[in-house]
């Protein structure tokens, strides 16, 4: 295919996704394309190699633990942002000092209310406090934790880089057409020992395109190189064609419905542990699995990661496949006819129709609403929705503290708001002891599992599809790395 051979040519590499940012400043979105294009316009202070799991140093050099709440840390010298500004202590500072303040709105506050503050000690030196114990500090200043340039954004913040951003990292961007695309240009000045290393592409053309029909069609006519989150049935249907290549892998995104049964909320019904246990009986993980999630899927007991820091099902018997108890269930509960919902819903549809036609057999009528992510958690924070289709893939974080205190801890996404996990969750962020954390931490999932807060249904698979030549991994965090990718 022609088109494929010119992009090789010109060492450009087309990419669609099918979610839209409300800003590109990482700090101010909590969509997976935001925290792509956060790994490759931006650096973080440490880098995490997605292989090994080792921490490296990325912007800081070397970092020590003075005490369980003092972090002191040494930066890199030599380092420049994209508009020419020197990196140093007073780029940390302002960072941290700026996204950790609460009147700031930083989207996902889980990842920043840790911090207290942030000092200079000297010019490339700075001290790090927190609120509490956190240990999983280091994990996140690997990764959602990235640090613009000072002046810069006291000047600009977080609108002026929306429209203009600049970061130190790999990439620069040339253009951003809000809502609909973004172009980057390598950064021919990165600076020359990153653990990311130096980027081979040229330019990525990233254009916003929610119908995934259009994306395939777009791969299919030699128009498109590369996406992401393709269905299964839909990468298979393209393996055969010469142009096109296939890759797959599991993910650290893991979905779950999410049930808001708080005093006031939109449900009632919801607030009955019988009706929560019957929509747990009433869905065909296992089948889901199998038919639509893809290969290499496992079924998950409870709300994380298998891989992450604290995340055990040990005390969490997930609740079988079984329709006839569902119904038993909503009957004892006074349902024997079931009742109507508004079934919330944000990507991979054809997941949540499955849900859909599962629940509309034991009698639960629930309506599709399928939206933005941004527009599925304004209802969400409204307390107009009852019932939700959600994903986290954590920010990539590798440890428990990134994803159940998210829905689970008592945050604006906490739709339960149930006093005993709260206490246990915050336990398990907090303690510097790794055995309190493990057991606070495997307390609050069996809790969540035995008051069926949700239904945990498994860990996403990804399907990338490209143009055959792009040479590119795939990784569990889900971050297509652009600055390794070349054209063989």
């Amino acid at each position: 295919f022609a088109p494929a051979i010119a992009q090789k040519a010109q060492n450009t590499v087309r990419f669609q996704y099918d979610q839209v940012p409300e800003n590109i400043d990482p700090f101010f979105n909590n969509v997976r394309i935001g925290v792509i294009l956060g790994q490759h316009v931006w650096d973080t202070l440490i880098y995490r190699d997605p292989v090994t799991n080792e921490y490296k140093g990325q912007l800081a050099t070397k970092w020590a633990w003075v005490d369980p709440t003092t972090l002191d840390m040494d930066l890199r010298q030599g380092v420049k942002f994209h508009n020419g500004e020197e990196f140093d202590a007073d780029d940390v500072v302002y960072t941290l000092n700026f996204v950790s303040k609460p009147e700031n709105k930083v989207v996902t506050q889980t990842n920043v209310n840790w911090i207290a503050s942030a000092e200079k000690l000297d010019k490339f030196k700075v001290r790090i406090k927190l609120k509490a114990p956190f240990p999983a500090a280091i994990e996140y200043l690997s990764g959602p934790v990235v640090i613009h340039p000072n002046e810069y954004y006291a000047k600009a913040g977080p609108q002026g880089m929306n429209t203009a951003a600049v970061g130190s990292g790999p990439y620069k961007v040339v253009e951003h057409v809000i809502g609909k695309s973004v172009r980057l240009v390598r950064n021919a000045d990165y600076w020359k020992d990153s653990p990311k290393g130096q980027p081979k592409v040229e330019r990525i053309d990233i254009r916003f395109v929610p119908d995934r029909q259009t994306q395939m069609a777009g791969v299919m006519a030699g128009e498109v190189d590369f996406i992401m989150n393709v269905p299964p049935d839909q990468a298979e249907q393209v393996k055969a064609l010469p142009h096109v290549e296939v890759k797959s892998g599991e993910t650290m995104r893991i979905v779950f419905l999410n049930f808001n049964t708080l005093p006031d909320g939109p449900l009632p019904a919801l607030r009955d542990i019988r009706v929560r246990q019957a929509i747990n009986h009433a869905i065909d993980r296992q089948a889901m699995v199998k038919q639509l999630v893809g290969e290499g899927a496992r079924v998950l007991n409870v709300m994380c990661y298998p891989s992450q820091f604290g995340c055990s099902d040990e005390k969490a018997k997930g609740l079988d496949y079984n329709p006839a108890k569902a119904k038993q269930l909503l009957a004892e509960a006074g349902f024997p006819n079931g009742f109507e919902v508004d079934f919330y819903a944000y990507r991979e549809r054809n997941q949540s129709e499955a849900m859909i036609n599962y629940l509309r057999a034991v009698g639960i009528k629930a309506n599709l609403r399928f939206l933005q992510y941004a527009a599925m958690r304004e209802a969400s924070g409204a307390n107009k929705a009852a019932m939700l289709h959600q994903t986290w893939g954590s920010f990539s974080v590798n440890d428990t503290s990134a994803s159940t205190p998210v829905y689970f801890g008592g945050g604006p996404d906490d739709i339960n708001k149930d006093p005993e996990v709260i206490a246990l969750l915050k336990t398990g962020d907090t303690s510097v002891d790794p055995a309190v954390r493990k057991k606070a931490y495997a307390e609050a999932l069996g809790l969540i599992a035995d008051k069926a807060m949700g239904v945990p249904l498994y860990a996403l698979v990804t399907y990338y599809v490209s143009s055959k030549g792009l040479d590119y991994a795939t990784y569990a965090d889900e971050i297509p790395r652009f600055w390794e990718m070349s054209w063989k």
